[in-house]
């Protein structure tokens, strides 16, 4: 962020990323307005109902920024066709509402910084893929497409729109690697599947560090990759998980058994993402933590 203090409106505050980003907001001087299901119990607290598509516009007033990071948790449940209603309902209908709220403002926003993923590639294999290539097939890209188009309203607005396409976010207290570090400490880690799909993550510190340069960044608009510089297989993960946390790694986790505990959900955990940040790269972002160790650590810490 610039040096003057500026007003961030936050949805999904709570979560692993937002707490993280408002925190660093905060620190540095910042006014952060989070956005809440509830009665506001704080004037830093505005009220919105992303199903009913509801938002109380006066609360955003003097934001400079908007960020919606709010969405059901991809990995929380089985994918029932209720909780898939869910994923995509959480994601769509709340970026409808905050597009179509900020489009509404008399002053609105110098950005509105939307959540996305690199579910939008699907499985892309052995090959490695950025910002150019198409959406990918299955559930994951097609609720991504749709996640995307929802932010529609406020670029027709002329409010700079991004989409940050988030990878794997590597920090310890939740996502996925929440639920990794207690097994592979407790001996139990090891690779998924073959091992040879690619996982393309980020660091906590990173992620939040990114999401700040869009913020900052004019000429950045439409879709950015959010994942370290040179992705790696799960086996390669899983190895280096093994030699940060100084425990055995050989346990594997055979396909047709996460087929059967994850149902269809095992499709992604097995399918390969080699996403690379190059749009990221090329506005001039500086990676604290491009390697997977060094993430780890940082992550540990």
């Amino acid at each position: 962020m610039e040096t003057t203090r500026s007003r961030v409106a936050v949805a999904g505050a709570s979560g692993l990323i937002g707490t993280a980003l408002t925190r660093s907001l905060t620190e540095d001087g910042h006014e952060v307005v989070r956005l809440v299901r509830r009665a506001p119990r704080a004037k830093d607290e505005v009220r919105w109902d992303p199903k009913k598509r509801y938002v109380d516009t006066a609360g955003l007033t003097g934001c400079t920024a908007v960020v919606n990071l709010a969405g059901a948790g991809i990995g929380d449940h089985r994918w029932t066709a209720a909780y898939k209603r869910e994923l995509r309902d959480s994601r769509v209908l709340g970026t409808a509402a905050l597009a179509a709220a900020v489009a509404s403002l008399d002053e609105p926003p110098r950005v509105f910084l939307n959540a996305g993923a690199i579910g939008y590639y699907g499985d892309t294999g052995q090959h490695a893929v950025d910002e150019s290539a198409p959406p990918g097939e299955g559930f994951l890209p097609s609720l991504c497409v749709a996640w995307e188009g929802a932010a529609d309203a406020a670029q027709q607005a002329g409010i700079r729109t991004v989409i940050a396409r988030n990878g794997l976010v590597v920090g310890r207290d939740g996502g996925a690697w929440g639920r990794l570090f207690p097994l592979f400490k407790a001996g139990l880690g090891g690779r998924l599947g073959s091992g040879r799909q690619y996982w393309s993550y980020i660091s906590l510190h990173d992620e939040v560090a990114a999401l700040r340069h869009l913020i900052d960044t004019e000429s950045l608009s439409g879709p950015v990759n959010l994942t370290a510089p040179d992705p790696l297989t799960n086996r390669e993960i899983t190895a280096a998980m093994g030699r940060v946390l100084h425990r055995p790694t050989l346990l594997t986790a055979p396909a047709v058994a996460l087929r059967v505990v994850l149902g269809e959900m095992a499709g992604d955990v097995l399918g390969s993402q080699r996403v690379l940040p190059t749009r990221l790269l090329e506005s001039g972002f500086s990676f604290t933590y491009p390697g997977i160790e060094e993430t780890l650590r940082a992550a540990l810490r």
